[in-house]
């Protein structure tokens, strides 16, 4: 068989939104892949029996079908489509075939969900409001004039966002149609955001969310509570009053009970949620997981309403638990994962019903497919939707790493990635790739880029040190205003471990990173001239600069510094990379995204005009029309790979 290369981007697929029917006998899901024409990814929704039989398409086409979401009879499905253009709400009669848009909205809805009784769908749609001008005494031109376009006036805290742009005036607002098609009623209202899922009241009466009502909302990055608006009165009344974010609301099957999120508000850079469960009317909170300690992601309640399912990250991988109202929990035998196809993050997706767990299976040689495990434990695989690339292509072997950590002894988790047929007595170069975050965790999880590095023939190492998340707070908070600093160590610690089992080129050491990952890269080649080349994308350079002008300033001003930023600048410039770009001597290539206000390409350019200014071998490439996620567009992704590739190539030995 033949390695990877970069054009079978566009044959992966993945599974995703896994709905289990209320009779427990059929899933249907999102089979997401790439189209090779539009360069974007595309949404089809397909169905199969619970074992796994009769698998086939059910809306499937050039267009997008996404976030399906069965009646709670379970003869209609609502689901949402581009098919006339525009994303539209629309529901399908499951028996009959037939199809009906039940609204037409001017914007794309979200967060779907059917009422008790069938008769109405809730779901979020951004709604405009009156945008904020101050007046000006302009002369009018003359006529015939050619003038310039008017300026744009901005006045508020959050005025752009990555993957977003410039933001218009207005909010997602919370809205109700028939099910069978109507007006729909508007049921919030303000410039508040509501946001995340909404759970209706079993007498269909209520819906509850989650959101941030305060008239200071915009300077509250980790603030948040549950609300329940009437359908009729639309008076709304909150739940909680914790101090920090509650979040993902979802009602018992007897109605009685509601189970949330809370994220604390501790002021450090991390801080792990917990699960809460309260009455309906907001009284008698009860914390249930309190020592989990872990990044929570999705919770579900059992069909007996006895407990609860959750997913959480620990030590770079999900895992599914169920822990009932006296706070016992009980851990899965199930891994999920495979839904980063870039690289090697933690991900995955569960959905419960009838006693059986639908998830998304982790496996390092392949992206997301559909498993199901019964209250046996018995694992049954129920899709295999790579099958035929895999039949083609030969796939690195991912392996795990043990290793200490230098600096305290802490266990650091990494992996490795060996190229198709490895041969143990050859020496390899060798590609050590950095996760982002910083507060983040990769995995043994399936990354197209380590596999099309790995089938290059590098050796490709990935690593989770201090600071990265799904290990505890405490580890994570090791970074705590103190970002980079001995998670060098670890990760040059998880190198000497690779190099010493034998196979490696010592002379051919290579180093890349992303986001967080890439401040590390350029923290790296200023500390050592170790690796003989690096490329650092997307990164943070000088924090003073980033802060003030990322998209989200008041989160990074707040949790990831001591104080303002001009207030410690000494202490800012220490962690910068850029204090140390006089040190560095290893040719250093940038890549950004031309859009990205996340990590904002000014942070780039700084880079690159210092090593210019320095005689040092760099270069900067800049990816049109991309944000912070460079690799939304399959293309995008290709041409990532393919630079870093190139660069480490150019001074390889050969």
């Amino acid at each position: 068989m033949t390695p990877l290369t970069l054009t079978d981007v566009f044959a992966l697929e993945y599974a995703a939104e896994p709905q289990i029917s209320p009779d427990g006998r059929q899933v249907v899901y999102e089979r997401r892949s790439y189209d090779v024409m539009s360069d974007a990814s595309r949404s089809n929704l397909w169905q199969l029996n619970i074992d796994g039989s009769a698998h086939q398409p059910l809306l499937s086409g050039a267009v997008q079908y996404r976030q399906p979401r069965f009646s709670p009879d379970g003869e209609r499905l609502a689901y949402l489509s581009s098919v006339e253009g525009s994303t539209q709400l629309y529901v399908r009669w499951l028996t009959s075939g037939n199809t009906a848009r039940i609204a037409d909205l001017t914007a794309s809805p979200s967060s779907l969900s059917w009422s008790p009784d069938g008769h109405w769908l809730a779901f979020s749609m951004f709604t405009p409001a009156k945008p904020s001008r101050l007046a000006i005494d302009m002369p009018q031109p003359p006529k015939g004039a050619d003038w310039a376009d008017s300026a744009t006036y901005i006045d508020s805290v959050r005025y752009r966002s990555d993957g977003g742009g410039y933001h218009k005036s207005g909010q997602r607002q919370i809205y109700i149609v028939p099910s069978d098609g109507g007006t729909p009623t508007q049921l919030t209202s303000g410039d508040y955001p509501h946001g995340g899922g909404l759970v209706w009241s079993a007498d269909s009466s209520q819906i509850i969310f989650a959101g941030d009502r305060h008239s200071d909302w915009q300077m509250r990055s980790r603030q948040g509570d549950i609300f329940t608006v009437d359908i009729t009165t639309k008076k709304i009344s909150a739940l909680t009053n914790h101090s920090g974010v509650e979040s993902s609301p979802a009602l018992s099957p007897n109605g009685k009970l509601v189970a949330y999120l809370q994220l604390p508000d501790s002021n450090m850079s991390h801080v792990n949620p917990t699960v809460f469960v309260m009455n309906v009317d907001g009284s008698d909170k009860r914390e249930l997981t309190p020592t989990l300690d872990r990044p929570i992601n999705k919770i579900q309640w059992s069909d007996n309403g006895k407990s609860i399912y959750l997913s959480f990250v620990d030590h770079g991988t999900t895992k599914v638990a169920l822990v009932t109202l006296k706070g016992k929990l009980t851990t899965l035998d199930v891994e999920l994962g495979g839904q980063s196809l870039g690289r090697p993050y933690a991900s995955g997706d569960f959905t419960a019903a009838d006693g059986k767990v639908v998830f998304t299976g982790a496996d390092s040689h392949s992206p997301a497919d559909l498993s199901v495990v019964n209250t046996r434990g018995k694992i049954k695989q129920l899709t295999q939707l790579n099958q035929d690339l895999w039949r083609q292509r030969s796939v690195a072997p991912v392996q795990s790493l043990e290793l200490k950590s230098s600096v305290d002894g802490r266990a650091i988790d990494a992996w490795v990635a060996l190229p198709p047929n490895f041969d143990a007595t050859k020496r390899y170069p060798l590609i050590l790739e950095i996760h982002g975050g910083p507060h983040a965790a990769y995995g043994a999880n399936f990354s197209m880029e380590v596999q099309l590095m790995a089938a290059q023939g590098y050796v490709v190492v990935w690593a989770n040190p201090r600071g990265s998340s799904s290990y505890g707070s405490e580890f994570a908070n090791l970074i705590h205003h103190n970002y980079p600093s001995e998670d060098y160590n670890d990760l040059m610690d998880v190198v000497d471990v690779v190099q010493a089992k034998g196979y490696i080129d010592e002379e051919q050491l290579f180093v890349t990173g992303g986001s967080g990952g890439g401040t590390l890269t350029a923290w790296i080649v200023g500390k050592t001239d170790r690796f003989r080349a690096a490329v650092v994308a997307k990164p943070v350079i000088n924090w003073m600069s980033f802060t003030l002008t990322a998209d989200m300033y008041p989160y990074f001003s707040q949790y990831w510094m001591s104080a303002k930023p001009w207030t410690i600048a000494d202490h800012l410039w220490q962690h910068s990379p850029l204090s140390l770009v006089g040190n560095v001597t290893t040719p250093t290539m940038l890549l950004t995204g031309e859009v990205d206000y996340r990590t904002p390409i000014s942070e780039t350019e700084q880079y690159y005009q210092a090593l210019q200014l320095n005689h040092v071998d760099t270069a900067m490439v800049r990816i049109p029309g991309a944000s912070h996620g460079i690799t939304a567009r399959p293309s995008n992704l290709m041409q990532k790979v393919a630079y870093i590739l190139a660069w480490f190539d150019k001074y390889s030995e050969q």
